[in-house]
């Protein structure tokens, strides 16, 4: 993750390099403000990219090569304008390769971005939109007031205009979005909306924000470490656990939805959405807590989890278990079957987690491998994989949340993998004699189809991969025992294996994954609409799980989908952080009346 593109040329000295760098961007705005394409394209390598994040594409697109940068250029500058490029820092130089933080301006933003520079032009450029003008977010001395001093007999306090506005929406007032998911996905896009002055709703089925973390196994802890899990404008305090525990996690969301004011129904199930393409509108029927009420937004945004829906495999025999059965997703936590038998089917994060609880509680616990897994350990994931930039030394070294959130989305999906492979190379031998004892017990493992390591494996599939924690040394020591192949069904007793196997069970759980996220969309809105938009999440990296053809972003994340004033939000609690920024832009941008051109619109190779 922390790897940087490097050549092999010699280095310059630091007021070469600035001035290498400063005659770069002022060469490239000249030629862009000419509406010079070719000669704009022709400063970039022969082999580059160039991520855009919404500043001059209304779109997370990225191009490649020449003729892909040209294209999107002849599309895009006449709308987008831009001017105004100059260093934010110093510029530095690494085995021949420039690296600078650049800003600039485009017709209606501002914007953020990083250059890398090789002598035979730029080797990838990354720009992103972080504000519109005249429509800022209230901080600093544009803060609102707060109080409003006098005396006055119409006034409305604080919470009086809160309660209005919650409990108006649907009657007196619409909501120009509505966002189905009260999850960190859909808390931190609304805490942006509230910023940006844009009229939402966030809906969850939930009794309480939070209770999605609060209703899971209780021995579940966020995988990632604190400095990567941030949510927007309200870091974690100094003192948060490095990995934070659920009912922790559940109450941070729960109070963050009060303080940042996020307009939040709980007790609120979407009952189904229909688009009408003459008005714009949605009609989302949703029931809160036993009433029907009827919202027309102009945009609905999907903030139900990455992962989707989850996958329960439709085994024969399993009406005929006579034990507890349940997908993992609704795993009470081990403490009903102390001392019986539980056989769990999958071997990822929640397999791991949920048979290292089982153990920990004398359950008798059979993992059942169907496919082989990624194992990292956590340590050496937040030292070589994270520590660069996602953790103290990099706070101490001046990586701020935010610069370490661009310098991730400066690198190009499609090289990725190049620069991920030496950090899992360095992983593998640093626990060598941990792999050893994992496979001698029979455990199957792999690096990703491309050796690239567990975060090619999130972005591509979203699964395959455990963060170990401590529960694969039961594995490697036989106190969890290991079973392999496909399961074909059960019976009263038992779990049946392919090869005729029987294991014998008082639990099974199906720690057997999710579905793509355009499952909702089917549920909700009706298939011909999922099918518009499409599969959601991954590369298009032709590996397992991710067909090709190649798409360069994420399938419908965060971005403009087929279908109009639908929205895919969701992922970890980095990208729920980092993207809900740019979603936020592109709604607030269309609530304005602001043109937003879209290039390079999704095209649609998978329907699920």
């Amino acid at each position: 993750m922390t790897e940087s593109a490097k050549s092999g040329a010699g280095e310059r000295e630091p007021t070469a390099v600035r001035h290498r760098a400063e005659t770069w961007l002022h060469a490239f705005e000249e030629a862009l403000t000419e509406r010079d394409t070719a000669r704009a394209t022709g400063m970039f390598a022969p082999t580059c990219y160039w991520r855009d994040l919404v500043a001059f594409t209304w779109n997370l697109k990225t191009v490649e090569g020449h003729e892909e940068v040209e294209t999107m250029l002849r599309s895009v500058l006449d709308s987008a304008d831009p001017s105004g490029f100059h260093l934010t820092e110093e510029p530095t130089e690494t085995d021949g390769v420039i690296e600078a933080w650049i800003a600039f301006e485009t017709a209606v933003g501002r914007g953020r971005g990083h250059l890398r520079l090789r002598d035979e032009g730029a080797f990838t450029l990354l720009t992103t939109l972080y504000e519109l003008k005249g429509h800022e977010e209230p901080e600093g001395e544009r803060r609102p007031m707060g109080a409003e001093h006098g005396a006055r007999r119409d006034r409305v306090t604080w919470a009086e205009r809160r309660e209005a506005v919650l409990e108006g929406m649907g009657r007196s007032h619409q909501p120009y979005v509505v966002v189905v998911g009260g999850g960190q996905g859909g808390i931190a896009l609304g805490a942006r909306l509230t910023r940006l002055g844009v009229p939402y709703l966030v809906i969850d089925r939930h009794e309480r924000p939070g209770d999605q973390w609060r209703g899971r196994y209780k021995s579940l802890c966020l995988h990632d470490p604190v400095w990567y899990d941030h949510l927007p404008y309200l870091d974690f305090p100094r003192n948060w656990p490095v990995f934070a525990p659920k009912d922790k996690i559940a109450d941070w969301l729960e109070m963050y939805t009060k303080v940042m004011e996020v307009d939040y129904w709980s007790s609120t199930t979407c009952l189904s959405a229909k688009h009408d393409e003459e008005t714009g509108e949605w009609t989302v029927v949703v029931d809160r807590a036993g009433e029907e009420i009827v919202l027309r937004p102009r945009h609905l945004v999907l903030a139900t989890g990455m992962s989707g829906k989850p996958v329960v495999p439709e085994l024969p025999g399993r009406d005929r278990f006579l034990g507890d059965q349940h997908h993992s997703s609704r795993h009470p936590g081990p403490d009903a079957y102390r001392g019986k038998k539980a056989v769990v089917i999958g071997s990822n994060n929640s397999a791991f987690d949920i048979c290292g609880a089982l153990w920990e509680n004398d359950a008798e616990v059979t993992m059942v491998q169907r496919s082989s897994t990624h194992v990292v350990k956590s340590d050496s994931l937040m030292d070589l994989g994270l520590g660069d930039l996602y953790s103290e030394r990099a706070l101490a070294a001046g990586i701020t949340t935010q610069k370490a959130d661009l310098t991730f989305a400066s690198m190009p999906y499609r090289i990725m993998d190049t620069f991920q492979r030496p950090v899992y190379d360095r992983i593998r031998e640093r626990d060598r004699e941990f792999y050893d004892r994992l496979e001698r017990a029979g455990f199957l493992l792999d690096w990703g189809d491309d050796d690239s390591g567990l975060f090619m494996k999130y972005l591509r599939r979203g699964s395959g991969y455990y963060i170990d924690v401590g529960a694969a040394d039961l594995i490697a020591d036989g106190r969890v025992r290991l079973a392999h192949g496909q399961v074909t069904g059960l019976t009263e007793t038992s779990v049946v294996l392919e090869d005729g196997t029987e294991l014998e069970a008082d639990l099974v759980v199906y720690a057997t994954g999710y579905g793509s996220m355009n499952g909702w969309a089917t549920d909700l809105i009706g298939r011909e609409v999922a099918d518009r938009v499409g599969k959601v999440w991954g590369l298009g990296s032709d590996t397992t799980k991710d067909p090709g053809p190649w798409e360069g972003e994420q399938r419908n994340m965060w971005k403009p989908t087929r279908q109009e004033g639908l929205w895919f939000h969701g992922g970890n609690l980095h990208q729920s952080r980092h993207y809900s920024l740019y979603l936020a832009l592109q709604l607030k941008a269309r609530y304005e009346g602001i043109p937003t051109p879209v290039h390079g619109l999704q095209e649609v190779h998978h329907l699920s």
